[in-house]
């Protein structure tokens, strides 16, 4: 009896855990269904985070939002954040199992990404400054 309540209790717990993503969907063009042109930072995190992966969120969010307050729209720069256990197919896509950041591009329905997550790890904690204004050139750079 003991261990069918058990059972009761853990699948109902688990069946009304809600999660919540913070995840932004990709724009596309609802009358040819291309991908809009724009720019993403995107950050891949899993359970369980360091000191450095969340800096590297940090400050690329700091980042994205200092240059949508300059005037870039945020329909053509976006920061989104996905735990790769939420969304396993994306991960898989992008090929990442850990803490990665990627900045993607997408222009004439074409999709071009950059891995900087090695530049994230060399950079977030140890040099904070050196990671944004790095990251600021390259996000206006593929803005262009």
């Amino acid at each position: 009896m003991k261990k069918a309540l058990l059972m009761l209790t853990l699948t109902v717990g688990l069946f009304s855990c809600s999660t919540k993503s913070t995840e932004k969907q990709t724009e596309t063009n609802t009358t040819t269904g291309e991908v809009k042109d724009h720019v993403e930072l995107v950050y891949f995190h899993g359970k369980q985070r360091c000191i450095t992966c969340r800096a590297i969120e940090k400050y690329s969010k700091e980042v994205v939002d200092s240059l949508n307050a300059t005037g870039i729209p945020a329909e053509e720069l976006t920061f989104r954040v996905v735990d790769i256990n939420e969304n396993e197919a994306l991960a898989d896509s992008y090929e990442v199992t850990s803490s990665s950041l990627f900045l993607v591009k997408y222009a004439n329905g074409a999709e071009n990404r950059d891995n900087l997550t090695e530049f994230g790890f060399s950079n977030a904690k140890s040099k904070p400054d050196a990671f944004k204004q790095g990251l600021t050139e390259k996000l206006e750079t593929a803005l262009k």
